[in-house]
């Protein structure tokens, strides 16, 4: 069947594309008010998007009424943040933090959270996360009436000892960190389970339509 995403409202348009690209992995952000209130949020509109220089990318809707979610109006206000991926034994914690809290409220300690200071910026990492990066403000695209892009930087990034199997070669036991991920329907999340591997093949010059 043909959906034409052109004549869907964008209801419609969320649920086929969140219902079929899956999983998604999550970012599980923090960041800081211009007036200093600790913010955390899942978003699963996430990606790596580069290397040089590090890239991530994350979608960030807006509140149905127009309004900015405290994220990206910290983002557009200091220009810093961390991505934090997530477990499975930090999913409950996770998910505490997506409910809409007002902006006053400290999100971090409202669903006890540990943190540790970041090194080079201001919002600090969650402590038990496998991964987290630190990152700045790289470039805002605002995309649609209700959505706003943000590419930040990664200035630093820290992996938990235990899932680093060899540091010289930059070698990480990613099974092991046992990430979930975002897919379809509401509530619905993915842990890592089963993987395929396949080696990319070589071209083959004798090959002939």
């Amino acid at each position: 069947m043909r959906f034409d995403m052109r004549d869907l409202p964008p209801a419609a348009r969320y649920k086929i594309m969140t219902s079929s690209i899956t999983p998604r992995p999550i970012a599980w952000v923090t960041s800081i008010s211009a007036d200093g209130v600790r913010n955390a949020a899942p978003f699963s509109f996430f990606n790596m998007v580069g290397d040089d220089p590090p890239l991530l990318a994350l979608g960030l809707m807006h509140r149905p009424d127009g309004r900015l979610k405290d994220t990206t109006a910290n983002i557009l206000a200091t220009g810093e943040f961390t991505v934090n991926l997530v477990s499975e034994d930090d999913a409950a914690r996770m998910n505490r933090c997506s409910a809409d809290a007002p902006p006053d409220v400290d999100e971090l300690a409202y669903a006890g959270i540990e943190t540790i200071p970041a090194s080079v910026i201001r919002p600090p990492l969650i402590a038990r996360a496998p991964v987290s990066f630190e990152c700045r403000r790289h470039m805002v695209i605002d995309t649609g009436p209700r959505q706003t892009l943000v590419l930040g930087e990664v200035l630093a990034a820290h992996v938990a000892d235990n899932f680093v199997l060899d540091a010289a070669s930059h070698h990480l036991d990613t099974p092991a960190m046992k990430l979930i991920g975002r897919t379809h329907g509401r509530g619905w999340y993915v842990r890592n389970g089963e993987t395929l591997q396949m080696d990319r093949p070589a071209y083959d010059p004798d090959w002939k339509p």
